[in-house]
């Protein structure tokens, strides 16, 4: 029997405590293996070059050189996949959405709070895994965006709902495609899978930069034209309807494809409330979460659309999606904002009155 090698981890933390929890977590992996420690980037430097890892783990905040100082230079001189392990102070949040932003390709709370030793544990070998996945060749500078076409202004937006969901480098991706949204979109749901705190961040740098208005999701928001909301980490955010409209139910729950939130089940709620009045986006992530609740959607009569290899950082999911028959298109990234606006406008076109449409 041929054995696989082992996945080789270097881990970075200033604290003796975390690095211990780490090791351990990492060499309870059958298919993994933690070749050195450092506790901080000058000494991890040393390691990278002496031990060749496929994949860092890295503190942001440590003595002698922040962690972002650091990414940034491994990244320029020395790419490789790297997941960011931060505390869930509110700043240290921001921080770690830059290093997300700067090129690393997972996430992860130190214990605290909501989130416990377990719950770190229980994510990180699946987070190694799909790190050692992530592509990190592409192109920083993307290809030229499609034109995006306005929102007809008779579009009965309150009708319609858009679903988009992400894993590993999705942060950049839903960025790049809500910035290129028009403020009169329809209302849209976003599961990431991101830890508790994060999300938060996560919603509030997108709000910051978006012509919508992006907030995290609580129980019983209306789900309304001009506003995204992003599932809070560690719950599953599904889409209701009642009489006076659409609104989002943020639940508990077992992890569905290993994930809470779950890209499956706020797809499967839409199909179910939604139906054709939808639009499903799955972006890039490891695993397969999304695919089956994309088809359900795709059955429902909703258009769906996956982001393709080239531009994705992990193509697991989407490739998942697009095995079952459940995408309708696959695109590169720059080219989904512009077709979510164009079913958009056809869906609007297919139910306007005669007068409206001329």
């Amino acid at each position: 029997m041929i054995r696989r090698r082992r996945i080789k981890v270097l881990v970075v933390d200033d604290s003796a405590i975390v690095r211990k929890i780490l090791t351990d977590a990492i060499s309870a992996e059958d298919d993994l293996e933690v070749v050195g420690t450092a506790p901080d980037p000058f000494i991890a430097r040393d390691k990278i070059l002496a031990l060749k890892p496929d994949v860092l783990t890295l503190d942001i905040e440590m003595p002698r050189m922040d962690g972002i100082t650091f990414l940034k230079k491994l990244m320029q001189h020395h790419p490789m996949p790297v997941i960011v392990i931060s505390s869930l102070a509110q700043a240290s949040c921001q921080v770690t959405l830059e290093a997300l932003r700067i090129g690393a390709v997972e996430v992860l709370a130190k214990p605290g709070g909501p989130y416990s030793v377990g719950d770190l544990t229980s994510e990180l070998a699946v987070k190694i895994r799909a790190a050692t996945a992530a592509r990190l060749d592409r192109s920083n500078a993307p290809p030229a965006a499609a034109p995006i076409e306005p929102i007809h202004e008779h579009v009965p937006t309150p009708e319609m709902v858009i679903a988009i969901g992400a894993s590993t480098g999705g942060t950049e991706a839903i960025e790049q495609v809500l910035t290129r949204l028009p403020a009169c979109s329809p209302g849209i749901l976003i599961t990431q899978h991101i830890p508790p705190v994060f999300s938060r961040a996560f919603a509030e740098r997108l709000n910051r930069n978006c012509r919508l208005e992006v907030r995290e999701a609580c129980d019983g928001d209306v789900v309304k034209p001009g506003l995204a909301l992003v599932a809070p980490g560690n719950v599953h955010m599904l889409l209701r309807r009642d009489p006076t409209g659409y609104r989002a139910q943020i639940k508990d729950g077992p992890r569905v494809c290993y994930q809470r939130p779950s890209v499956d089940v706020m797809f499967s709620s839409v199909a179910e409330a939604a139906g054709a009045r939808s639009i499903g986006v799955l972006l890039t992530g490891m695993g397969s979460d999304g695919a089956q609740g994309m088809l359900r959607m795709k059955r429902a009569g909703a258009p769906t659309i996956a982001q393709d290899e080239a531009t994705s950082v992990v193509f697991g999911m989407p490739r998942e999606a697009i095995r079952l028959g459940a995408v309708d298109r696959v695109l590169p990234l720059s080219a989904i904002p512009s077709a979510i606006v164009r079913y958009v406008n056809r869906r609007a076109g297919a139910t306007l009155p005669s007068s409206a449409a001329t």
